[in-house]
């Protein structure tokens, strides 16, 4: 069984989430300080059947659920977390899931840490889809 080591009850005991939302899933990625060591990942397209529900507020809260679970197992008491977006050329917005799989996160009885936001923003990259005249609707 992989996770801290000899842990008593009233240690804080911290690890990474991973939050990634976009407009077609939500990722929740819990792994160790490092960023090495993967605990548990659930994506909101395993919690549900329909393609187009994957990215819902609901799968993703089902999938906090089942990390939290296992972060319970594990004695794993903390959180930081580090929320992403699609990012590069796409859109930087999280998705919709990202606020629901936040607030659960932080009504599970888990201490959170730090909240940050990891999405690309390129600095200078390649050339956005559209063309010259734009994306005409």
């Amino acid at each position: 069984m992989y996770g801290p080591p000899n842990v008593t009850e009233a240690d804080t005991t911290f690890g990474v989430c991973h939050l990634m939302a976009t407009w077609n899933d939500t990722f929740v990625h819990v792994t160790d300080l490092s960023g090495r060591e993967t605990f548990i990942r659930v994506t909101g397209g395993m919690k549900v059947k329909a393609d187009r529900d994957e990215s819902s507020p609901y799968a993703a809260m089902l999938a906090v659920a089942d990390v939290v679970a296992k972060l319970k197992k594990l004695k794993i008491t903390a959180l930081h977390i580090k929320l992403r977006g699609k990012g590069g050329v796409e859109s930087k917005q999280p998705g919709p899931g990202a606020q629901t799989a936040l607030r659960a996160l932080a009504r599970s009885g888990l201490k959170i840490g730090r909240i940050e936001d990891v999405t690309p923003i390129p600095t200078d990259s390649t050339r956005r889809g559209g063309g010259r005249r734009g994306r005409r609707l």
